[in-house]
């Protein structure tokens, strides 16, 4: 029985580590690391900004930030999408954090894709996403700002 539980984990282990192997050699190793340990990753108790993005792909991103003086203090993320959703929503928190809201607007998908360096052209869209749910954030912040004016 303990023979059979060792081949087993054996076996499991020699299987992810090929998994992981064609991870990398797909989506280069800034996205595969980012997937495995994304930073800022899961929502933010005394977030003073969220937006939410739907994509067309059904993918959604949702940027948590919690700003003071038009400076981003923190940002962080939750995403149900791949792993490619989950590495760009990890660079556009990251990027975002001690910004202005005025630097902050300026990072768009182009901007996350550089910093990926190998996401593949079909899952371009989701550094868009990412951009699209931090200007979302963005924008419900300025929206609540003038509304309590």
């Amino acid at each position: 029985m303990i023979a059979m539980k060792d081949e087993l984990d054996a076996f499991v282990r020699e299987t992810q580590e090929q998994i992981d192997q064609e991870g990398k050699a797909a989506y280069g190793e800034e996205v595969f690391r980012r997937w495995k340990n994304p930073r800022h990753f899961g929502p933010m108790e005394d977030a003073t900004a969220i937006g939410r993005i739907k994509g067309k792909c059904g993918d959604s991103m949702e940027i948590h930030l919690k700003i003071q003086d038009e400076i981003i203090q923190k940002a962080s993320f939750v995403t149900d999408g791949c792993a490619s959703s989950v590495a760009c929503g990890s660079v556009a928190v990251e990027l975002a954090g001690g910004k202005s809201l005025d630097e902050a607007v300026l990072i768009g998908g182009d901007t996350i894709l550089a910093q990926l360096e190998g996401l593949p052209r079909e899952e371009t869209h989701c550094a868009y996403l990412a951009a699209e749910a931090l200007h979302a954030a963005i924008h419900n912040y300025i929206v609540g700002c003038f509304q309590e004016s």
